[in-house]
């Protein structure tokens, strides 16, 4: 089953549940294949004698995959980000492929899963049917929804940036250092998915408005979209540098704690070295020690010893090496 949206005598949409079994109503809008079985395209296909793309053609990545056109239709793939319903995390986001199609002013979304913009274009539509004539109104207004969200996106990664530049510099430990890292490793990652998804959209924008298929008005909000697009990719390659260098300085900042472990480490070897010598000497089996026969060399040797621990720690305190 796909939804299909019509326009009414009275300039309304009406949205609809068809079948393959179903007559296809007039002055269609716009027809949405959400989940379609093989026999629904095929019907769609062989109805509205459109070519739709098989699964592998939808997902290759060549520029002639992503858009193509001919005399009577338009095919664009695309990418949209999508997480599950259930899932709060951010961290799930992932590209999946929307197919769009036009012919005849209509216009065919081809989708295997929920994408929350959907429902906001179908509000959008039934309660303003007067802004959209046609098909390509439609996409028009797909397309503007998704760069406000991918906008969004980018917008809660920048806050999440800033949020861990300011624990870099925060007491720290073991913990909290893995924690940071898996969460620039995570923003670097829904960054890229931004990216990716920009710049299909970018390219597909980019042909769309060439064509000589859709109006003038259109192809002036196109061009518009196009130009906010534009900016986004510019910051998220700037969020992506923001990211690498909070990277550094996080890896500086392991690297500087764990030199002050090792100087620890050092500086209590090196206290340690004065007191074992000597007592590597009181510990020999020679029989003419002069001080083995002292009453008090017991307690002297321990002094002494105590005395050449302390004298480095107070070098080193001196120093700032403690």
């Amino acid at each position: 089953m796909f939804y299909i949206y019509t326009k009414t005598i009275n300039g309304l949409v009406q949205k609809m549940n068809v079948s393959t079994e179903d007559n296809m109503p007039e002055n269609i809008l716009w027809i949405d294949l959400l989940h379609p079985s093989a026999s629904e395209m095929a019907y769609i296909s062989q109805y509205y004698d459109l070519e739709i793309p098989t699964q592998e053609e939808r997902e290759e990545i060549e520029l002639s995959a992503r858009y193509w056109e001919d005399s009577k239709s338009i095919t664009i793939n695309t990418h949209f980000l999508v997480r599950n319903q259930n899932d709060e995390e951010a961290e799930i986001l992932r590209n999946e492929t929307v197919t769009f199609m036009t012919t005849k002013n209509i216009l065919f979304t081809i989708r295997f899963n929920d994408f929350k913009i959907f429902d906001d274009i179908q509000a959008r539509i039934l309660a303003s049917p007067k802004n959209f004539e046609d098909g390509y109104d439609v996409i028009d207004k797909m397309f503007e929804i998704r760069v406000e969200k991918d906008a969004d996106i980018l917008e809660w990664i920048d806050k999440e940036a800033r949020k861990l530049r300011a624990m870099v510099l925060e007491e720290k430990n073991e913990y909290t250092y893995d924690k940071m890292l898996k969460g620039i490793s995570s923003l670097q990652e829904i960054n890229m998915r931004v990216r990716d998804s920009l710049f299909d959209k970018r390219r597909a924008m980019t042909s769309l408005i060439k064509s000589d298929k859709i109006d003038k008005d259109i192809k002036q909000n196109l061009t518009i979209v196009l130009k906010d697009l534009n900016s986004l990719v510019e910051f998220n390659v700037s969020q992506l540098n923001v990211l690498d260098n909070i990277q550094t300085i996080l890896a500086s900042q392991i690297n500087i704690e764990q030199n002050k472990i090792i100087r620890l480490f050092t500086v209590a070897t090196v206290a340690m070295m004065p007191p074992t010598l000597i007592g590597t000497i009181y510990g020999m089996n020679f029989e003419i020690m002069p001080e083995l026969n002292w009453e008090y060399g017991y307690p002297a040797v321990i002094i002494v010893m105590i005395i050449s621990i302390i004298l480095p720690m107070v070098f080193f305190k001196k120093k700032g090496w403690l």
